[in-house]
């Protein structure tokens, strides 16, 4: 057990101190300012403060940010501590940084709660972000300061055993349209055929060859054979839009996917375009998967990342959404929070741990192929360097896939042998 002592005791260091010890190194802790009570513990006992308390085993020099209670621009400057990045220098000599409020700063996406620019989605532009901007977006930076604490730790005296968590692979997948020319109804495949005349959209039309992006069957067989545990999300837009294409709910052989999946796999929603300025539209969305499904939804990812803080995520709590999967970047790959651990939101505006468990991703299918400009062999090598830091973080790999690019669709050639080739290293 550690006993920290602070001066101040608030929400976000009780928050920060769950994630670090509890979550990621499995070790129980207790935050105390009684000076007394903290030299009697026979705990290891860690000094949080600028005081001076010789009882301590260890002192760790704060940054002000955990103490604070509001939003503003702060001092990140950053220098190089064990050949990585770092962040709110302390001046101490053994571990140079408070790596507390570094930690929150990054996983709170404290940033984004600043005034910033936005891309051409209006989405927070992952340009703004400090990851980016001094070169550590490709890593989970928060989990490696963390082994460099955890050592640090048992130099100090620490004696309880350190347990990280083990190493995860999660798959996903979003159902952004379900198949690219079957179930669209006469006037959009005569509208397709007029604009673009095709024998392919013809012959799937006439049953005498599969749709392109039914890979349904194939992927049934690759998590049955491999014992993969797969979450679908499906977008229910009950219109469509210049950015909601799926096939509408409506549809007797959509709602037929729906279920089928939802009896095999964790299912979720997939908040439409339409939805993300108007919360009455989000919650019918959900009722109406929940209705298709006949289950409860609990998992959300936004349609195209598209999310804004606080108002989203305070969105899906009032929705009764326990899980969300949207933290990453929807125009490029690496970590927007820079962790590969899942952890609790911190809402910024009410000083508050929330109920809303967020699972971050750091490869998706769609950065690799619309926004970065991979070819197949340039994704497969990005796809296992993610795979690879998540491992060594003892993080989850958290990965997308779109259906589209799994089936038979000459524009996403390739991308199913890789995704066979990825799937393939999961036994081993």
């Amino acid at each position: 057990m550690i006993i920290l002592y602070s001066n101040i005791i608030s929400p976000r260091l009780q928050y920060i101190c769950r994630f670090i010890f509890e979550q990621q190194l499995g070790i129980s802790f207790l935050i105390t300012n009684d000076h007394s009570y903290f030299n009697n513990s026979t705990a290891f006992k860690l000094n949080y403060s600028y005081e001076s308390l010789v009882a301590a085993d260890w002192q760790l020099r704060p940054h002000k940010l955990l103490f604070e209670n509001d939003i503003k621009p702060q001092d990140c400057d950053c220098f190089i501590f064990n050949q990585r990045k770092a962040f709110f220098k302390n001046g101490a000599t053994d571990f140079p940084f408070d790596i507390l409020a570094a930690s929150f700063y990054l996983i709170s996406r404290y940033e984004e709660y600043l005034p910033h620019s936005k891309d051409s989605y209006g989405r927070y532009a992952h340009e703004n972000s400090l990851a980016w901007k001094n070169n550590f977006l490709d890593q989970p930076l928060v989990n490696f300061w963390i082994f460099d604490f955890a050592r640090m730790l048992i130099e100090k005296g620490l004696k309880d055993e350190i347990r990280f968590p083990e190493f995860k692979t999660e798959i996903s997948y979003d159902i952004d349209i379900a198949w690219s020319y079957r179930y669209k109804g006469i006037k959009r495949n005569l509208g397709g055929l007029i604009r673009k005349p095709s024998l392919n959209r013809l012959l799937v039309l006439t049953c005498m060859k599969k749709d392109p992006f039914d890979c349904y069957e194939y992927l049934h067989e690759i998590h049955r054979r491999k014992n993969i545990k797969a979450i679908y999300f499906f977008l229910a837009a009950e219109k469509n839009g210049e950015y909601d294409k799926q096939i509408l709910p409506s549809c007797r052989a959509m709602q037929t996917l729906i279920r089928k999946h939802a009896d095999l796999y964790e299912t979720g929603l997939h908040p439409s375009w339409q939805s993300h300025s108007d919360y009455a539209v989000f919650s019918a969305e959900k009722n109406l998967l929940e209705t298709i499904t006949g289950k409860e939804v609990t998992r959300s990812r936004q349609h195209y990342i598209w999310f804004t803080l606080p108002t989203h995520y305070e969105w899906l709590l009032k929705a009764g959404i326990t899980d969300d999967y949207s933290m990453g970047y929807g125009s490029i790959n690496g970590f927007r929070a820079s962790t590969a651990s899942v952890f609790q939101w911190y809402n910024l505006v009410t000083e508050s741990e929330t109920g809303l468990t967020i699972h971050p991703f750091c490869f998706m299918d769609a950065n690799c192929y619309y926004e970065q400009k991979l070819n197949t062999k340039e994704s497969y090598d990005e796809l296992l360097k993610y795979m690879k830091v998540c491992k060594q973080a003892n993080g989850v790999f958290s990965c997308i896939f779109h259906n589209h690019f799994l089936g038979d669709d000459p524009m996403f050639k390739g991308w199913k042998e890789l995704h066979q080739q990825f799937t393939s290293l999961l036994l081993q």
